[in-house]
């Protein structure tokens, strides 16, 4: 209008933009009203506290377009793809072929996706423990003998045969 405002108020032509989008055939998402310092999160469908949504500057109410329990779970799946070239039922699947517990230890609830870091190539699941143990010993199975040599009493002592000289027992 001349005056610079509308003809219709807010929510009405709000309404009337739905509508026409409708007729058109395009997908319209349903209004949800949520009550002030709350957002409802289209992806679980679950009306939250602004408490539970992570901050985004550039989006028009100032939070994140969904919550920050649906962005881990989303987070959780893009790592494992981006990293793996796996999804979560594979990676389920391989833990229930372990029997859901580390292939190593035989104790620990297995979580953590090994692989190897030269190929890339997934080995299986382990604890965060025997996982961790191996990234310590440098994926280097000579490192992994030495250290099995070593638990069962056989301690590596290098003798001195001259100056700077060792040698290695066998």
């Amino acid at each position: 209008m001349r005056d610079g405002l509308q003809a219709y108020c807010r929510p009405c032509a709000a309404e009337y933009h739905q509508e026409r989008q409708k007729a058109r055939g395009k997908n319209v998402r349903p209004r949800v009203v949520a009550p002030p310092g709350h957002k409802y999160c289209r992806r679980c469908g679950v009306i939250k506290p602004h408490s539970e949504w992570d901050r985004n500057k550039t989006a028009s109410d100032g939070l994140s377009t969904r919550c920050k329990a649906c962005r881990a779970v989303e987070a959780r799946a893009g790592h494992l793809k981006r990293s793996y070239g796996m999804t979560e039922a594979q990676r389920d699947e391989m833990i229930a072929a372990q029997g859901g517990v580390c292939c190593i230890c035989l104790k620990a609830p297995a979580v953590h996706v090994d692989h190897c870091h030269t190929t890339g190539k997934v080995r299986g699941v382990l604890c965060f423990n025997c996982n961790t143990a191996i990234g310590k010993l440098g994926d280097d199975p000579d490192a992994a003998r030495r250290v099995v040599s070593y638990l069962e009493g056989h301690a590596w002592k290098p003798t001195i045969v001259a100056q700077g000289v060792f040698r290695q027992p066998s």
